[in-house]
């Protein structure tokens, strides 16, 4: 039997926000696997399981560049320590000439872009000095860098915490600002089917199977009833799936809105504000003593 330590508890509990003995369990049917016990908590919890997706702690903003003539532009997201220093002018400033800069000279990487020149020194001294000034570390995380085959489309939400780059080939800007819009609000996975990591609609597969064996549906109904299940899930995670935010009958997907409008396309990014490096806030060491108190009940 693997042995099952807090950490590993804890990381799962952060992942799928379920109850800490119940991710304990997970654990331990799937002799440590953590992929494996997150699926076994989807099973059993459902939705629920997912909830730490949407929970972002890290602080900082996302900046866009976009050329006079919208076919050239960048974005990237700096990270901070609070929300405070996310409002500073100097902390904004710097986002904004590192966009700049990503747009005119197509640096490789953070490293390359670091090494650019700015405001006397580089962009790594700039970054340096602020931090010496704000008191807080400071990070370029990533960047985004696009030359449109039709013409861009930006969005940017929430306190610049959500940004949007779109490539839109036909249509018009409204219809660009109405997409990046909802790409912002529905945060979709990829433009179709075949932009979706293998492994999730695998892990879909599995999930909608084991709970089509729990709930005794018959042998033969099974296959049909996940296919059906992962049918559902792309829809929801790709673009073209998704149902119009804005869509009068609730009903119009993107790909029909596209049609519509004689347009399509070519493709899109979405930073959201350190996603995928959420931390949780609150006191495990609390919580797992709170629990046990309240077994001893």
């Amino acid at each position: 039997m693997a042995d099952i330590t807090a950490s590993m508890v804890k990381e799962l509990r952060e992942r799928t926000d379920a109850p800490m003995m119940e991710c304990k369990r997970a654990l331990t049917e799937a002799a440590g696997d953590m992929s494996k016990a997150e699926e076994l908590l989807r099973v059993k919890l459902g939705s629920k399981a997912s909830k730490a997706a949407s929970r972002i702690t890290a602080e900082g903003v996302v900046a866009i560049h976009l050329s006079d003539d919208g076919t050239l532009g960048a974005m990237i997201e700096i990270n901070c320590e609070t929300d405070f220093v996310a409002k500073n002018d100097d902390f904004l400033k710097l986002a904004s000439d590192c966009a700049a800069l990503v747009a005119k000279h197509d640096p490789a990487d953070v490293a390359a872009l670091s090494a650019l020149p700015m405001a006397g020194g580089s962009v790594e001294s700039t970054r340096t000095a602020l931090v010496g000034k704000i008191g807080e570390n400071l990070s370029i995380r990533r960047f985004v860098r696009m030359q449109a085959t039709g013409k861009l489309a930006s969005y940017v939400h929430g306190g610049a915490r959500i940004g949007v780059f779109l490539d839109r080939v036909g249509g018009d800007d409204q219809l660009g600002k109405d997409l990046a819009m909802h790409i912002a609000a529905s945060k979709p996975k990829a433009l179709d089917a075949t932009g979706v990591a293998a492994e999730l609609i695998d892990s879909e597969r599995r999930v909608a199977i084991e709970k089509a064996k729990e709930a005794g549906k018959p042998e033969a109904m099974i296959e049909k009833i996940a296919e059906g299940s992962v049918q559902k899930f792309l829809n929801e995670v790709t673009l073209l799936g998704q149902v119009f935010v804005k869509a009068e009958d609730g009903k119009q997907t993107i790909a029909q809105l596209l049609k519509a409008k004689g347009a399509s396309v070519a493709g899109f990014t979405l930073f959201v504000v350190g996603e995928g490096i959420a931390r949780r806030s609150n006191d495990f060491a609390a919580e797992v003593a709170a629990q046990a108190a309240a077994a001893q009940k």
